[in-house]
């Protein structure tokens, strides 16, 4: 039997299950399926002139940045790397055989450091670590400094009134500044107790004087620190000491607000913690714009006073911020 060959160019029309096909019914068989419509990023430049899409500048902007921040340290407070981690062996209480030493691990947070310091640095180890003669050291060179300061300022430092000028004011800036020395392990003092409470827990008006880092004055006002258990409260004094703590350094009012917070967050594992401080700063009272009856509100709020708005009102509520 011979086979004729199709001619060329010519193809079979393909069979379809569905019987007879419309041309246009092919047509729609044969096109690509519709590809949806890419829409062009809109790019737009923010404060500092740098491109941006709108996308992630939305994105960025609606969320919330965490209110918890890698805080300054002491070298010597950094913990050591894996590989570098020494193996340390002490002998038994009945010093039969050498046992390992599990070394005390730090916090797991930026805010307080393994030994109960906030913000260690170099200055504040030698503070909180110098014998009696060194400390005497320290207070007499800032006598001397201070006396310079009385020099330059055009007054007569051997002048009656002003004579222990110096002593008198280097004490007090060791004292406007003891917060550097001081343990909130040891201020907490594990007055942490079980008591299945969860409700709101308010502690307002706290005093609260500190040093404007800046200008090295004084700014003044009240603290309002409030927290929901979880289960366990702490000494509601210790709220109070905590905030004079971290004031009792040079400091500017948005970070002390935050750091409060923070230890609190920290040393009680609370559902949540707000605070709020509320200051006059003597550093534009006295000098700069001199206004006298301008304030200063800071806030923080953790846990679920930032991530639920009725608790957060009510706190804010409650402390009468408002009056």
């Amino acid at each position: 039997m011979v086979e004729f060959a199709e001619p060329k160019g010519e193809k079979k029309p393909e069979e379809h299950s569905s019987g007879n096909t419309s041309p246009s019914d092919a047509d729609d068989v044969n096109r690509k399926p519709n590809r949806k419509p890419r829409h062009k990023k809109r790019k737009s430049e923010n404060a500092n002139g740098t491109v941006v899409d709108d996308k992630d500048h939305h994105a960025s902007s609606s969320k919330r940045r965490n209110s918890l921040s890698q805080a300054a340290r002491d070298p010597r407070d950094e913990p050591e790397a894996e590989g570098k981690k020494k193996k340390r062996r002490k002998r038994s209480k009945d010093g039969s055989k050498d046992v390992e030493e599990v070394p005390f691990t730090r916090s797991p947070t930026p805010v307080i450091d393994f030994d109960g310091l906030s913000r260690p640095t170099v200055g504040t180890r030698q503070r909180l670590e110098e014998s009696e003669e060194d400390a005497a050291k320290r207070l007499e060179k800032m006598r001397g400094a201070v006396r310079t300061i009385l020099e330059c300022v055009g007054e007569d430092p051997d002048r009656e009134g002003v004579l222990a000028t110096p002593k008198r004011y280097a004490e007090a800036l060791l004292y406007f500044t003891k917060g550097y020395q001081e343990n909130i392990k040891d201020i907490v003092n594990n007055a942490i107790f079980h008591e299945g409470h969860n409700e709101m827990v308010i502690v307002k008006d706290i005093e609260i004087f500190s040093m404007c880092e800046h200008h090295m004055v004084p700014f003044t006002g009240k603290m309002h620190i409030g927290y929901i258990p979880n289960n366990n409260v702490i000494g509601i004094s210790k709220l109070p000491r905590i905030a004079e703590m971290f004031s009792r350094r040079l400091q500017v009012q948005e970070r002390l607000t935050r750091e409060v917070a923070n230890a609190i967050m920290e040393v009680l594992q609370p559902q949540g913690v707000g605070v709020v401080m509320e200051s006059s700063h003597l550093c534009m009272v006295m000098r700069g714009v001199q206004k006298t009856t301008a304030s200063t509100i800071t806030s923080c709020v953790l846990g679920c006073f930032e991530n639920r708005e009725k608790t957060r009102n009510e706190f804010l509520s409650l402390i009468n911020l408002n009056r």
